[in-house]
């Protein structure tokens, strides 16, 4: 695990970090991600039948827009203050396979899929968070990763309410 050291502009290596030579390197990293996801949202948001499954997926394309907006802000300079609670994490997801997500995908499938990409942000984010040195660097990874964590109780809500209640 590397540490990133925002004073000296650099990450200092503990253990391998791939690609990232700056703190800036690090932030644009995440920005992609966000577009990624917002764009893969949208883009899934517009091949669903549902309307309700279509609605949700473009509220998280604007949530992830709003993320990236975030990480822009403090990359000039903004300080954040530390996330003020953690998150429920029901552990539905821990226990599903996921499949590849599909325009003939059904509900079932694309929260799942959801859920798991959210987990993956989550992992990624508090990860950058514990490599972080700077406090306000840090505290973006951590509110980030808490921002995650709230997407994916919220499709673990409605998956226990559509389809655990359901069986």
């Amino acid at each position: 695990v590397g540490v990133l050291n925002l004073s000296g502009g650099t990450i200092m290596e503990k253990k391998e970090v791939s690609g990232f030579q700056t703190v800036d390197a690090v932030l644009d990293f995440a920005i992609r991600k966000e577009e990624e996801a917002s764009d893969f949202y949208s883009r899934w948001a517009e091949t669903v039948d549902s309307k309700s499954i279509s609605d949700t997926l473009a509220g998280f394309a604007k949530e992830e827009q709003k993320h990236k907006t975030l990480i822009l802000e403090v990359k000039g300079g903004k300080k954040l203050d530390p996330p003020r609670k953690s998150i429920t994490n029901l552990k539905i997801s821990d226990y599903l396979e996921e499949s590849a997500p599909s325009k003939d995908m059904g509900f079932q499938d694309a929260l799942i899929l959801a859920m798991k990409r959210e987990q993956e942000s989550f992992d990624l984010y508090s990860s950058l968070a514990s490599m972080a040195e700077d406090e306000s660097i840090r505290n973006l990874f951590d509110s980030l990763a808490r921002e995650e964590a709230k997407h994916k109780l919220r499709l673990e809500t409605i998956y226990d309410e559509s389809i655990l209640k359901e069986n």
